[in-house]
């Protein structure tokens, strides 16, 4: 069908005002806006047909005129995202059902090829317009904020997307989770057994780091992406564990990280620090969890009867290198798949005494359980020192001494 021939057959439905019909045509030519492009085609249709032209003045039939409130839909916007700190902003828009129903209907009966959807046009105009009024910028991959028009309401939504950075942790204090855990007896809702705090524990290594943070970003939450996690009963010293920090809907994004960084350990302080190396970003959160880091551990091993630091040592040297086949320990079988692992014992040493207990320190691959490593737990894993020194061993308590991490460079 010849073009003018379609700009009658659209304009046969009802009025039509420039935007839309100018964007039923939206992708067949560039340099002009719709508004413009519909305009023209309007004009090219009265020459065509020996008519006069006329500007157009009534109701859309397809959009009710929307594009006449495109101002007020900035303001609208500039007035939801006040007290918040954002350098860069993407629009979006709930299309009302009948809008959308309007142009697909036109877009069928006609077979038109190359038309540019409402919303489009909409997140474009609008984020002209609020860019025009606030000197930010639109950024449709990574935008600090996004902001969803609802005409149906007359409603404008932000949502603040998360920062993030990546430091490492150290915990200094046994008895502390990594996460928050809700009470297993009331899953988070509050009752006599965790004093209505909704909690199993009061605090964790992410309360700890996260609460401060919160206060600074005028944040949410705070969200604790570990390279791993310790056993709530040991420590991580050395080195510390990498982790990557999720701040939830921030109103504050530029911190100084080194004042943050100061102020998270005077809170903590004596329980957990932190050494934050550097901004982050969502993507490498699922590299920092999938990377199969090798881990250090420092361990006190306490043995059933009298044993001699030689023979202790000797024994170690059997497990030097040595494959080890684990089932799922009976500590954690509830909640994870009964299955047998194979992991390498990179390097073992025996390092000294310590109250009666041999300290040992233990290079392993990652997923090697080191308890069940010294105890055998009950032959699960198997070879084990307990098995070498044929009696019972268990580790009486533990502490990761470094866990290896991603680049930490500015």
């Amino acid at each position: 069908m010849e073009i003018n021939e379609q700009v009658k057959s659209i304009l046969s439905y009802g009025e039509c005002c420039d935007h839309c019909l100018g964007r039923f045509f939206g992708k067949r030519s560039h340099g002009l806006s719709n508004d413009e492009r519909g305009r023209s085609l309007k004009i090219a249709l009265a020459i065509g047909e020996n008519l006069p032209y006329t500007k157009f003045s009534g109701t859309c039939w397809v959009c009710s005129n929307f594009f006449d409130s495109v101002p007020e839909w900035a303001d609208r916007v500039v007035a939801t995202v006040q007290g918040i700190e954002f350098s860069s902003f993407l629009i979006g828009c709930r299309v009302p059902p009948l809008i959308a129903e309007n142009e697909e209907m036109v877009w069928s009966d006609l077979s038109l090829t190359e038309p540019e959807p409402f919303k489009s046009e909409v997140n474009r105009e609008v984020g002209k317009a609020v860019s025009a009024r606030t000197g930010k910028m639109v950024d449709f991959k990574k935008p600090d904020i996004v902001v969803i028009l609802d005409p149906a309401s007359g409603s404008a939504e932000v949502q603040i997307n998360s920062v993030f950075f990546y430091g490492r942790y150290q915990k200094f204090e046994r008895g502390i989770p990594q996460t928050h855990w809700d009470c297993r007896a009331c899953r988070g809702a509050g009752c006599e057994k965790c004093n209505f705090t909704g909690a199993q524990y009061l605090d964790s290594v992410e309360e700890l780091i996260g609460r401060p943070v919160i206060i600074a970003f005028d944040a949410q939450n705070a969200v604790l992406h570990g390279a791993g996690r310790e056993d709530i009963d040991a420590r991580m010293i050395g080195t510390g564990r990498p982790f990557i920090l999720e701040v939830v809907e921030p109103k504050k994004r530029s911190l100084d990280l080194a004042a943050l960084e100061q102020e998270i350990n005077r809170v903590a302080e004596g329980r957990v620090s932190v050494s934050i190396k550097r901004w982050s970003e969502r993507a490498e959160v699922e590299t920092l969890k999938s990377n199969k880091a090798h881990k250090k551990y420092r361990i006190l091993v306490e043995v059933e009867g009298a044993l001699s630091a030689n023979e202790f040592a000797n024994a170690l040297k059997t497990l030097q290198g040595a494959t080890i086949y684990q089932r799922t320990p009976e500590r954690v079988a509830h909640r994870r798949a009964d299955k047998i692992r194979e992991r390498i014992v990179l390097d073992i040493e025996y390092v000294g005494e310590q109250d009666g207990k041999f300290v040992v320190e233990v290079l392993g691959e990652a997923g090697l359980y080191i308890k069940e490593l010294i105890s055998g737990d009950g032959g699960r894993t198997r070879p084990s020192l307990a098995e070498i020194l044929d009696r019972p061993a268990h580790v009486f308590s533990l502490d990761v001494v470094q866990v290896e991490g991603a680049k930490e460079g500015d």
